[in-house]
Protein backbone atom coordinates (compact mmCIF):
# COMPACT_ATOMS: atom_id res chain seq x y z
CA UNK A 1 0.00 0.00 0.00
CA UNK A 2 3.06 2.22 0.51
CA UNK A 3 4.42 2.03 -2.30
CA UNK A 4 1.46 2.36 -4.28
CA UNK A 5 0.16 6.08 -2.37
CA UNK A 6 4.14 6.95 -3.36
CA UNK A 7 3.27 6.15 -6.95
CA UNK A 8 -0.03 8.12 -6.69
CA UNK A 9 2.10 11.09 -4.92
CA UNK A 10 4.84 11.22 -8.08
CA UNK A 11 1.73 11.04 -10.62
CA UNK A 12 0.24 13.85 -8.67
CA UNK A 13 3.33 15.77 -8.35
CA UNK A 14 4.07 15.80 -12.49
CA UNK A 15 0.60 17.16 -13.19
CA UNK A 16 0.96 20.45 -12.64
CA UNK A 17 3.98 20.18 -14.66
CA UNK A 18 2.64 19.07 -17.81
CA UNK A 19 -0.01 21.61 -17.48
CA UNK A 20 1.63 24.26 -16.77
CA UNK A 21 1.13 27.08 -18.84
CA UNK A 22 2.60 30.82 -19.79
CA UNK A 23 0.60 33.55 -21.24
CA UNK A 24 3.14 35.98 -22.68
CA UNK A 25 0.75 38.78 -21.73
CA UNK A 26 1.35 37.97 -18.24
CA UNK A 27 4.83 38.91 -18.82
CA UNK A 28 4.09 42.03 -20.67
CA UNK A 29 3.64 41.34 -24.28
CA UNK A 30 1.36 44.07 -25.33
CA UNK A 31 0.13 42.73 -29.23
CA UNK A 32 -0.43 46.03 -30.19
CA UNK A 33 1.88 45.70 -33.43
CA UNK A 34 3.71 48.90 -31.88
CA UNK A 35 5.97 47.85 -28.98
CA UNK A 36 8.48 45.12 -29.65
CA UNK A 37 7.24 42.07 -27.56
CA UNK A 38 10.19 39.84 -27.76
CA UNK A 39 11.77 40.24 -24.59
CA UNK A 40 8.23 39.80 -23.36
CA UNK A 41 7.75 36.72 -25.18
CA UNK A 42 11.16 35.33 -24.58
CA UNK A 43 10.69 36.36 -20.65
CA UNK A 44 8.01 33.28 -20.94
CA UNK A 45 10.11 30.90 -22.87
CA UNK A 46 12.71 31.18 -20.50
CA UNK A 47 10.15 31.06 -17.45
CA UNK A 48 8.84 27.73 -18.58
CA UNK A 49 12.01 25.77 -19.26
CA UNK A 50 13.28 27.02 -15.98
CA UNK A 51 10.40 25.40 -14.25
CA UNK A 52 10.76 22.26 -16.19
CA UNK A 53 8.42 22.73 -19.53
CA UNK A 54 4.93 23.26 -20.32
CA UNK A 55 2.90 25.80 -23.00
CA UNK A 56 3.57 29.25 -23.44
CA UNK A 57 0.55 30.89 -24.83
CA UNK A 58 0.09 34.04 -27.55
CA UNK A 59 -3.41 35.22 -27.12
CA UNK A 60 -5.37 37.03 -30.18
CA UNK A 61 -2.89 40.04 -30.75
CA UNK A 62 -0.85 41.70 -33.34
CA UNK A 63 2.85 40.68 -31.60
CA UNK A 64 6.05 42.53 -32.96
CA UNK A 65 9.05 40.91 -31.99
CA UNK A 66 12.91 39.85 -33.03
CA UNK A 67 14.85 37.10 -32.49
CA UNK A 68 13.45 34.17 -29.73
CA UNK A 69 15.01 31.16 -28.48
CA UNK A 70 12.54 28.00 -27.77
CA UNK A 71 14.15 26.44 -24.72
CA UNK A 72 14.04 22.79 -24.54
CA UNK A 73 10.84 21.44 -23.10
CA UNK A 74 8.82 24.48 -24.11
CA UNK A 75 5.72 24.44 -26.73
CA UNK A 76 5.42 27.81 -28.48
CA UNK A 77 1.08 27.59 -28.76
CA UNK A 78 -0.03 30.32 -31.18
CA UNK A 79 -4.21 31.31 -30.38
CA UNK A 80 -6.61 31.82 -33.27
CA UNK A 81 -6.12 35.25 -34.44
CA UNK A 82 -2.05 35.59 -32.95
CA UNK A 83 0.10 36.85 -35.55
CA UNK A 84 3.84 37.50 -34.63
CA UNK A 85 5.30 39.58 -36.91
CA UNK A 86 9.17 39.30 -37.64
CA UNK A 87 10.92 42.79 -37.04
CA UNK A 88 13.26 43.26 -40.07
CA UNK A 89 15.62 45.11 -38.33
CA UNK A 90 19.32 43.31 -37.49
CA UNK A 91 18.91 45.05 -34.09
CA UNK A 92 16.53 43.15 -32.71
CA UNK A 93 17.88 39.61 -33.72
CA UNK A 94 20.89 38.30 -30.74
CA UNK A 95 23.66 36.74 -32.49
CA UNK A 96 22.68 33.41 -33.93
CA UNK A 97 24.52 30.33 -34.44
CA UNK A 98 23.94 29.07 -37.99
CA UNK A 99 23.96 32.50 -39.43
CA UNK A 100 26.18 34.87 -40.98
CA UNK A 101 25.74 38.82 -39.00
CA UNK A 102 23.46 39.42 -42.50
CA UNK A 103 21.08 36.92 -41.58
CA UNK A 104 18.72 35.55 -38.60
CA UNK A 105 15.28 33.91 -37.88
CA UNK A 106 12.09 34.86 -35.95
CA UNK A 107 12.37 31.84 -34.28
CA UNK A 108 15.97 29.31 -32.94
CA UNK A 109 16.32 26.56 -31.35
CA UNK A 110 19.96 25.26 -30.34
CA UNK A 111 20.77 21.85 -28.80
CA UNK A 112 17.04 21.90 -27.96
CA UNK A 113 15.04 18.81 -27.02
CA UNK A 114 10.86 18.20 -26.49
CA UNK A 115 10.11 21.41 -28.44
CA UNK A 116 7.48 22.63 -30.87
CA UNK A 117 5.01 25.87 -32.54
CA UNK A 118 1.81 24.58 -32.40
CA UNK A 119 -2.01 26.16 -32.54
CA UNK A 120 -3.56 27.87 -35.60
CA UNK A 121 -1.84 31.57 -35.61
CA UNK A 122 0.30 33.04 -37.59
CA UNK A 123 3.78 33.78 -38.32
CA UNK A 124 4.80 36.95 -40.60
CA UNK A 125 7.83 38.02 -42.32
CA UNK A 126 6.66 41.06 -43.25
CA UNK A 127 8.37 40.43 -46.78
CA UNK A 128 5.57 40.30 -49.56
CA UNK A 129 8.13 42.25 -51.88
CA UNK A 130 9.71 40.69 -55.15
CA UNK A 131 13.00 39.71 -54.66
CA UNK A 132 14.89 38.04 -58.02
CA UNK A 133 18.30 37.31 -59.10
CA UNK A 134 20.25 36.89 -61.86
CA UNK A 135 21.13 33.66 -63.96
CA UNK A 136 24.38 32.55 -61.61
CA UNK A 137 24.50 35.65 -59.58
CA UNK A 138 23.34 37.05 -56.27
CA UNK A 139 20.14 38.00 -55.71
CA UNK A 140 19.13 41.73 -56.68
CA UNK A 141 19.61 44.21 -54.43
CA UNK A 142 20.84 41.63 -51.32
CA UNK A 143 23.34 44.03 -49.42
CA UNK A 144 20.38 44.09 -46.95
CA UNK A 145 19.93 42.66 -43.72
CA UNK A 146 17.59 39.40 -44.18
CA UNK A 147 15.41 36.94 -41.97
CA UNK A 148 13.94 33.88 -41.65
CA UNK A 149 10.94 32.65 -40.02
CA UNK A 150 12.13 29.27 -38.03
CA UNK A 151 15.68 27.49 -37.70
CA UNK A 152 15.98 24.44 -35.66
CA UNK A 153 20.08 23.16 -35.03
CA UNK A 154 20.37 20.42 -33.27
CA UNK A 155 17.43 19.24 -32.01
CA UNK A 156 15.59 16.15 -31.04
CA UNK A 157 11.74 15.70 -30.64
CA UNK A 158 10.36 18.54 -32.58
CA UNK A 159 7.13 19.12 -33.37
CA UNK A 160 5.22 21.92 -35.59
CA UNK A 161 1.68 21.46 -36.34
CA UNK A 162 -1.01 23.50 -37.74
CA UNK A 163 -0.03 27.36 -37.59
CA UNK A 164 0.32 28.82 -40.66
CA UNK A 165 3.88 31.27 -42.05
CA UNK A 166 3.66 34.16 -44.16
CA UNK A 167 5.68 36.56 -46.26
CA UNK A 168 9.34 34.88 -45.01
CA UNK A 169 12.10 36.76 -46.27
CA UNK A 170 14.46 33.87 -46.70
CA UNK A 171 14.57 29.95 -45.73
CA UNK A 172 11.16 29.66 -44.04
CA UNK A 173 11.70 26.39 -41.59
CA UNK A 174 15.60 25.15 -41.79
CA UNK A 175 16.03 22.00 -39.58
CA UNK A 176 20.02 21.38 -39.62
CA UNK A 177 20.71 18.31 -37.85
CA UNK A 178 17.72 17.44 -36.02
CA UNK A 179 16.06 14.07 -34.47
CA UNK A 180 12.44 12.61 -34.91
CA UNK A 181 10.10 15.81 -36.21
CA UNK A 182 6.43 16.30 -37.08
CA UNK A 183 5.53 18.82 -39.29
CA UNK A 184 2.17 18.49 -39.58
CA UNK A 185 -0.84 21.00 -41.22
CA UNK A 186 1.10 24.46 -41.64
CA UNK A 187 0.77 26.30 -44.36
CA UNK A 188 3.41 28.76 -46.18
CA UNK A 189 2.66 31.13 -48.48
CA UNK A 190 5.50 33.28 -49.78
CA UNK A 191 5.76 35.74 -52.46
CA UNK A 192 7.08 33.47 -54.86
CA UNK A 193 9.08 36.04 -56.68
CA UNK A 194 11.14 36.18 -53.81
CA UNK A 195 14.24 34.34 -53.79
CA UNK A 196 15.77 32.16 -51.76
CA UNK A 197 12.18 31.65 -49.73
CA UNK A 198 12.41 28.14 -49.69
CA UNK A 199 9.04 26.49 -47.61
CA UNK A 200 10.73 23.62 -45.57
CA UNK A 201 14.42 22.18 -45.72
CA UNK A 202 15.58 19.58 -43.75
CA UNK A 203 19.60 19.39 -43.91
CA UNK A 204 21.17 16.35 -42.36
CA UNK A 205 18.24 15.45 -40.08
CA UNK A 206 17.34 11.96 -39.45
CA UNK A 207 13.37 10.57 -38.95
CA UNK A 208 11.45 13.33 -40.17
CA UNK A 209 7.76 13.55 -40.99
CA UNK A 210 6.33 15.89 -43.00
CA UNK A 211 2.29 15.72 -43.76
CA UNK A 212 -0.78 17.69 -45.16
CA UNK A 213 1.71 20.69 -45.46
CA UNK A 214 0.56 23.45 -48.42
CA UNK A 215 3.47 25.65 -49.61
CA UNK A 216 3.95 29.11 -51.72
CA UNK A 217 7.27 29.57 -52.03
CA UNK A 218 10.02 31.53 -54.16
CA UNK A 219 12.67 29.07 -54.13
CA UNK A 220 12.57 25.03 -53.68
CA UNK A 221 9.00 24.24 -51.61
CA UNK A 222 10.56 20.93 -50.00
CA UNK A 223 14.09 20.71 -50.41
CA UNK A 224 16.41 17.56 -48.46
CA UNK A 225 20.35 18.20 -48.26
CA UNK A 226 23.03 17.21 -46.52
CA UNK A 227 26.02 19.43 -44.97
CA UNK A 228 29.40 19.22 -43.34
CA UNK A 229 29.39 15.02 -44.42
CA UNK A 230 26.67 14.53 -41.90
CA UNK A 231 23.84 12.00 -43.50
CA UNK A 232 20.44 12.33 -43.84
CA UNK A 233 18.01 9.15 -43.81
CA UNK A 234 13.79 8.40 -42.78
CA UNK A 235 12.08 11.14 -44.42
CA UNK A 236 8.66 10.84 -45.24
CA UNK A 237 6.33 14.00 -46.79
CA UNK A 238 2.95 12.56 -47.76
CA UNK A 239 -0.22 14.00 -48.09
CA UNK A 240 1.12 18.23 -49.35
CA UNK A 241 0.35 20.87 -52.46
CA UNK A 242 3.44 22.50 -53.33
CA UNK A 243 4.24 25.66 -55.86
CA UNK A 244 6.91 27.66 -56.31
CA UNK A 245 9.16 29.14 -59.42
CA UNK A 246 11.77 26.75 -59.08
CA UNK A 247 11.85 23.41 -57.71
CA UNK A 248 8.97 21.59 -55.88
CA UNK A 249 10.55 18.43 -54.39
CA UNK A 250 14.33 18.81 -54.46
CA UNK A 251 17.01 16.81 -53.49
CA UNK A 252 20.25 18.85 -52.90
CA UNK A 253 22.05 21.09 -54.40
CA UNK A 254 24.15 20.79 -50.67
CA UNK A 255 24.86 16.45 -50.86
CA UNK A 256 28.34 16.14 -49.18
CA UNK A 257 26.90 13.28 -46.98
CA UNK A 258 24.61 10.53 -47.65
CA UNK A 259 20.98 10.19 -48.26
CA UNK A 260 18.67 7.29 -47.78
CA UNK A 261 15.04 6.04 -47.05
CA UNK A 262 13.41 8.78 -48.12
CA UNK A 263 9.59 8.72 -49.55
CA UNK A 264 7.56 11.14 -51.34
CA UNK A 265 3.70 10.18 -51.65
CA UNK A 266 0.64 11.63 -52.43
CA UNK A 267 2.05 15.10 -53.27
CA UNK A 268 0.72 17.97 -56.01
CA UNK A 269 3.25 20.63 -57.28
CA UNK A 270 3.14 23.45 -59.82
CA UNK A 271 6.55 24.35 -60.55
CA UNK A 272 9.18 24.49 -63.49
CA UNK A 273 10.98 21.76 -61.86
CA UNK A 274 8.35 19.01 -60.29
CA UNK A 275 10.98 16.84 -58.82
CA UNK A 276 14.68 17.57 -59.14
CA UNK A 277 17.72 15.97 -58.10
CA UNK A 278 21.46 18.23 -57.79
CA UNK A 279 24.18 15.38 -57.39
CA UNK A 280 27.45 17.85 -56.78
CA UNK A 281 29.52 17.29 -53.78
CA UNK A 282 30.13 13.21 -53.37
CA UNK A 283 27.40 12.03 -51.38
CA UNK A 284 25.40 9.02 -51.98
CA UNK A 285 21.65 8.81 -52.04
CA UNK A 286 19.49 5.61 -52.27
CA UNK A 287 16.65 3.99 -51.28
CA UNK A 288 13.97 6.82 -52.76
CA UNK A 289 10.48 6.51 -53.64
CA UNK A 290 8.09 8.28 -55.07
CA UNK A 291 4.34 7.40 -55.67
CA UNK A 292 1.19 9.24 -56.90
CA UNK A 293 2.69 12.22 -57.89
CA UNK A 294 1.14 15.14 -59.59
CA UNK A 295 3.27 17.79 -61.64
CA UNK A 296 1.97 20.69 -63.22
CA UNK A 297 5.14 22.27 -65.15
CA UNK A 298 3.94 26.40 -66.41
CA UNK A 299 4.62 26.94 -69.99
CA UNK A 300 8.63 27.27 -70.65
CA UNK A 301 10.38 30.16 -68.76
CA UNK A 302 13.68 29.66 -68.88
CA UNK A 303 16.18 27.14 -70.27
CA UNK A 304 15.88 24.44 -67.08
CA UNK A 305 12.16 23.59 -67.31
CA UNK A 306 11.99 19.60 -66.69
CA UNK A 307 9.05 18.09 -64.53
CA UNK A 308 11.60 15.31 -63.39
CA UNK A 309 15.33 15.97 -63.16
CA UNK A 310 18.60 13.92 -62.17
CA UNK A 311 22.47 14.87 -62.70
CA UNK A 312 24.94 14.31 -61.16
CA UNK A 313 27.83 16.38 -61.86
CA UNK A 314 31.38 18.07 -59.97
CA UNK A 315 30.37 21.42 -58.13
CA UNK A 316 33.99 21.94 -58.07
CA UNK A 317 37.23 20.46 -60.74
CA UNK A 318 37.91 18.57 -57.36
CA UNK A 319 34.85 17.52 -56.28
CA UNK A 320 33.90 13.86 -54.81
CA UNK A 321 31.73 12.07 -57.08
CA UNK A 322 28.55 11.59 -55.89
CA UNK A 323 26.06 8.49 -56.81
CA UNK A 324 21.95 7.82 -57.34
CA UNK A 325 20.95 4.73 -56.46
CA UNK A 326 17.75 2.39 -55.91
CA UNK A 327 15.45 5.24 -57.12
CA UNK A 328 11.26 3.72 -57.64
CA UNK A 329 9.50 6.58 -59.00
CA UNK A 330 5.54 5.09 -59.99
CA UNK A 331 2.01 6.86 -60.74
CA UNK A 332 3.67 9.91 -61.92
CA UNK A 333 0.86 12.22 -63.59
CA UNK A 334 2.46 14.88 -65.85
CA UNK A 335 1.47 17.73 -67.25
CA UNK A 336 3.84 19.84 -69.23
CA UNK A 337 5.40 21.15 -72.61
CA UNK A 338 8.93 19.63 -71.83
CA UNK A 339 10.53 16.41 -71.32
CA UNK A 340 11.83 14.45 -68.66
CA UNK A 341 15.66 14.49 -68.02
CA UNK A 342 17.47 11.91 -66.17
CA UNK A 343 21.58 11.42 -66.62
CA UNK A 344 24.51 10.23 -64.70
CA UNK A 345 27.98 10.61 -65.66
CA UNK A 346 30.52 8.54 -67.56
CA UNK A 347 32.33 8.03 -64.40
CA UNK A 348 28.97 7.84 -62.03
CA UNK A 349 26.11 6.11 -63.78
CA UNK A 350 22.49 6.11 -62.25
CA UNK A 351 22.04 2.45 -60.63
CA UNK A 352 18.68 0.64 -60.30
CA UNK A 353 16.30 2.98 -61.47
CA UNK A 354 12.20 2.83 -61.57
CA UNK A 355 9.63 4.53 -63.32
CA UNK A 356 6.28 2.96 -63.59
CA UNK A 357 3.09 3.95 -64.62
CA UNK A 358 4.20 7.25 -66.15
CA UNK A 359 1.00 9.55 -67.63
CA UNK A 360 2.57 12.29 -69.35
CA UNK A 361 -0.06 15.23 -70.97
CA UNK A 362 1.84 17.59 -73.71
CA UNK A 363 -1.20 20.21 -73.97
CA UNK A 364 1.31 23.01 -76.00
CA UNK A 365 5.31 21.67 -76.48
CA UNK A 366 8.13 24.17 -75.74
CA UNK A 367 10.94 24.55 -78.01
CA UNK A 368 13.92 22.63 -77.06
CA UNK A 369 16.86 24.94 -78.89
CA UNK A 370 17.90 26.81 -76.16
CA UNK A 371 17.02 24.20 -73.65
CA UNK A 372 19.59 23.07 -71.00
CA UNK A 373 19.99 21.20 -67.77
CA UNK A 374 18.76 22.52 -64.15
CA UNK A 375 21.52 23.76 -62.17
CA UNK A 376 19.94 24.34 -58.89
CA UNK A 377 22.78 26.08 -57.49
CA UNK A 378 26.90 27.25 -57.35
CA UNK A 379 29.29 25.12 -59.33
CA UNK A 380 32.47 25.98 -61.30
CA UNK A 381 32.29 23.12 -63.49
CA UNK A 382 30.45 22.73 -66.90
CA UNK A 383 30.45 20.06 -69.59
CA UNK A 384 28.82 18.61 -73.00
CA UNK A 385 26.21 17.66 -70.79
CA UNK A 386 24.73 20.85 -69.90
CA UNK A 387 22.89 20.77 -73.41
CA UNK A 388 23.58 17.62 -75.38
CA UNK A 389 20.37 15.33 -73.23
CA UNK A 390 18.41 18.63 -72.62
CA UNK A 391 17.98 19.38 -76.51
CA UNK A 392 17.25 15.50 -77.60
CA UNK A 393 13.67 15.72 -79.16
CA UNK A 394 12.08 13.33 -76.88
CA UNK A 395 9.74 13.39 -73.65
CA UNK A 396 11.51 11.26 -71.66
CA UNK A 397 15.22 11.51 -72.35
CA UNK A 398 17.78 8.92 -69.77
CA UNK A 399 21.79 8.59 -69.88
CA UNK A 400 23.87 6.54 -67.75
CA UNK A 401 21.65 4.74 -66.64
CA UNK A 402 22.07 1.16 -65.47
CA UNK A 403 19.33 -1.29 -64.14
CA UNK A 404 16.58 1.11 -65.93
CA UNK A 405 12.78 -0.09 -66.03
CA UNK A 406 10.46 1.97 -67.66
CA UNK A 407 7.51 0.34 -67.62
CA UNK A 408 3.31 1.44 -68.75
CA UNK A 409 4.85 5.14 -69.72
CA UNK A 410 2.05 6.93 -71.57
CA UNK A 411 3.14 10.16 -73.97
CA UNK A 412 -0.43 11.79 -75.21
CA UNK A 413 0.32 15.27 -77.19
CA UNK A 414 -2.15 17.43 -78.54
CA UNK A 415 -2.66 17.41 -81.76
CA UNK A 416 -1.21 20.98 -81.97
CA UNK A 417 1.94 19.62 -79.78
CA UNK A 418 2.39 17.16 -82.39
CA UNK A 419 1.77 18.91 -85.13
CA UNK A 420 4.52 21.86 -83.97
CA UNK A 421 7.25 19.36 -82.87
CA UNK A 422 7.76 15.76 -83.54
CA UNK A 423 9.70 14.03 -80.54
CA UNK A 424 10.02 10.18 -79.70
CA UNK A 425 8.65 8.89 -76.46
CA UNK A 426 12.25 7.64 -74.98
CA UNK A 427 15.42 8.11 -75.59
CA UNK A 428 18.02 6.36 -73.84
CA UNK A 429 21.45 6.56 -74.39
CA UNK A 430 25.01 4.71 -72.77
CA UNK A 431 22.68 2.26 -70.70
CA UNK A 432 22.78 -1.31 -69.25
CA UNK A 433 20.58 -3.86 -68.65
CA UNK A 434 17.12 -2.14 -69.80
CA UNK A 435 13.60 -3.45 -69.28
CA UNK A 436 10.66 -1.75 -71.30
CA UNK A 437 7.09 -2.43 -71.56
CA UNK A 438 4.11 -1.13 -72.24
CA UNK A 439 5.63 2.27 -73.98
CA UNK A 440 3.34 4.26 -75.75
CA UNK A 441 2.98 7.98 -77.36
CA UNK A 442 -0.19 9.79 -79.43
CA UNK A 443 -0.74 10.65 -81.70
CA UNK A 444 1.77 8.26 -83.71
CA UNK A 445 4.83 9.58 -85.44
CA UNK A 446 4.65 11.42 -88.31
CA UNK A 447 6.71 11.37 -91.60
CA UNK A 448 10.14 12.57 -90.19
CA UNK A 449 10.66 9.01 -89.02
CA UNK A 450 11.40 9.31 -85.21
CA UNK A 451 11.10 6.43 -83.70
CA UNK A 452 8.95 6.23 -80.72
CA UNK A 453 11.98 4.37 -78.90
CA UNK A 454 15.54 5.73 -79.78
CA UNK A 455 18.37 3.65 -78.43
CA UNK A 456 21.84 4.60 -78.61
CA UNK A 457 24.87 2.73 -77.11
CA UNK A 458 23.28 0.57 -75.06
CA UNK A 459 23.91 -3.11 -73.74
CA UNK A 460 21.10 -5.61 -72.68
CA UNK A 461 18.02 -4.51 -73.94
CA UNK A 462 14.63 -5.94 -73.73
CA UNK A 463 11.48 -4.81 -74.83
CA UNK A 464 8.01 -6.38 -74.30
CA UNK A 465 4.23 -5.71 -74.30
CA UNK A 466 4.32 -2.70 -75.97
CA UNK A 467 1.96 -1.47 -78.83
CA UNK A 468 2.62 0.62 -82.04
CA UNK A 469 -0.69 2.84 -82.79
CA UNK A 470 -1.61 2.54 -86.33
CA UNK A 471 0.29 5.26 -88.35
CA UNK A 472 3.46 4.92 -86.05
CA UNK A 473 6.20 5.16 -89.04
CA UNK A 474 8.67 3.11 -86.99
CA UNK A 475 8.42 1.86 -83.23
CA UNK A 476 12.02 1.30 -82.22
CA UNK A 477 15.20 2.42 -84.02
CA UNK A 478 18.87 1.78 -82.58
CA UNK A 479 22.31 3.67 -83.23
CA UNK A 480 25.89 3.24 -81.97
CA UNK A 481 26.88 0.45 -80.80
CA UNK A 482 23.63 -1.38 -79.69
CA UNK A 483 23.99 -5.18 -78.37
CA UNK A 484 21.56 -7.32 -77.12
CA UNK A 485 18.17 -5.58 -78.09
CA UNK A 486 15.15 -7.96 -78.31
CA UNK A 487 11.79 -6.85 -78.64
CA UNK A 488 8.97 -9.17 -77.63
CA UNK A 489 5.66 -9.42 -77.55
CA UNK A 490 4.77 -6.42 -79.95
CA UNK A 491 1.56 -4.98 -80.60
CA UNK A 492 1.34 -4.06 -84.30
CA UNK A 493 -2.36 -3.17 -84.74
Amino acid sequence: MKASANVFLLLLAALPLAAREYDVRQFGAKGDFQTNDRAAIQAAIDACNHDGGGTVNVPAGRYFSGGLLLRSHVILHLDAGATIFASRKKEDYPPQRGFSDRYATLVTANGAEDIGITGTGVLDGQSPEDLRSVVGGPPTDASFFRTGIILFIDCRRVTLRDFNIHLSDMWTITLNQCDTVVIDGISIVNNPRRINSDGIDPVSCHNVHISNVHVVAGDDAIDIKTQGGHDLENVVVTNCTLETTTTGLKVGTSTDGDMRDVHFSNITVKAPTGIGFYMKDGGTIERVTFSNITLEIPPFTYRGVQPIFMDIERRNPNSRLSHIRDISMRDIFVTAGSGILIQGMPESHIQNLSLSNISFRVPLADAYDKRSKAIGGSRTTSDERDTKYARMPSYMTLAYVDGLVLDEIRIEQSEEAAAKYERSSVWVEEATDVMMRGIRCTPPRGETGLPVIMLHDVDRVRVTGSMALPGTKKFLQTTGNASHVSVEDMDNR
